[in-house]
């Protein structure tokens, strides 16, 4: 069955690239999944559950509350019924992207898809991560640097599974991608199936990983609260020696998430950027 969403229309007065970014930034936190960012705003969806749209307004507010940015919003919620998400992609989002020159993302209902090293399908339905954001993208394209062969590699914040998918392509074992929300964790089993592909899903937070080997690569393309938050946790998840990839945050923020970084000898190696938004690499020490 169909989930319900909220589609929240956001006006941001000024709207730039920058703005309606951050709002996303803000409102992944509050539980967003998803986002559509336009000249004048963003439409963001948020999983129905029991809220009206009063109650999803009140929330985007006061998420907004601090933006640092000087910013007016005008916020209208309207409800979404369920509905066959694969197809709203296609008419409105989605489109096959090449990153890299070697990695083609695509989804299954795409009929002129060029030709790459890697093919990989996904359905987004309202999960995070198609390739198409600069975080995505950058993240898959250190993937693509790495010698991943015979390594583990733990996924944190999956989406819609696309990195662990690829990691996996490339040669990555075992791989296992950890997603807290429920329709984003059935999203990317779908998707590892699609793929045919030897990835584990796992539904759940950073305390999973307590049960989990400790891995030569770990990934996390979620915001920088979260990463700061849960940095110790991260941290113990990865061998000696092994490569931290972390993404989902601006240019500005990388000081702030590299001296945290460094309290759990984790040393930055490199950077990759895209219109601000950085994904970066950490050996642990």
């Amino acid at each position: 069955m169909a989930a319900d969403y909220y589609k929240v229309r956001i006006i941001c007065t000024p709207c730039t690239d920058d703005i309606t970014d951050l709002v996303a930034t803000y409102l992944v936190d509050c539980g967003f999944e998803t986002f559509d960012a336009d000249a004048e705003g963003l439409d963001a969806y948020i999983p129905a559950g029991s809220m009206t749209p009063a109650s999803v307004e009140d929330i985007t507010s006061e998420a907004l509350e601090d933006f640092p940015i000087s910013t007016v919003f005008v916020i209208k919620a309207e409800f979404v019924p369920g509905q066959n998400w694969n197809e709203e992609w296609e008419k409105h989002y989605f489109q096959p992207i090449v990153i890299e020159g070697e990695c083609v993302v695509h989804s299954s209902f795409h009929t002129d898809i060029p030709a790459a090293r890697y093919d990989i399908v996904i359905d987004p339905k309202m999960a995070f991560g198609t390739g198409h954001h600069h975080t995505t993208s950058r993240m898959a394209a250190w993937l693509l640097e790495e010698n991943l062969s015979g390594k583990s590699l733990i996924d944190m914040g999956t989406g819609t599974g696309i990195l662990s998918i690829l990691a996996a392509m490339r040669g990555a074992t075992p791989v296992t991608g950890i997603e807290i929300d429920p329709g984003a964790f059935e999203n990317a089993v779908e998707n590892v199936a699609l793929n045919d592909c030897s990835a584990q899903m796992l539904c759940g937070d950073a305390a999973l990983l307590r049960d989990i080997a400790p891995a030569d690569f770990f990934l996390a393309n979620i915001n920088r609260n979260i990463i700061l938050e849960d940095l110790p946790h991260y941290a113990e998840a990865l061998k000696e020696g092994g490569v931290m990839l972390l993404s989902g945050f601006y240019d500005h923020d990388l000081p702030v998430v590299e001296e945290a970084a460094a309290k759990y000898r984790l040393k930055l190696t490199g950077t990759k950027e895209s219109d601000h938004w950085v994904a970066a690499r950490f050996n642990k020490l």
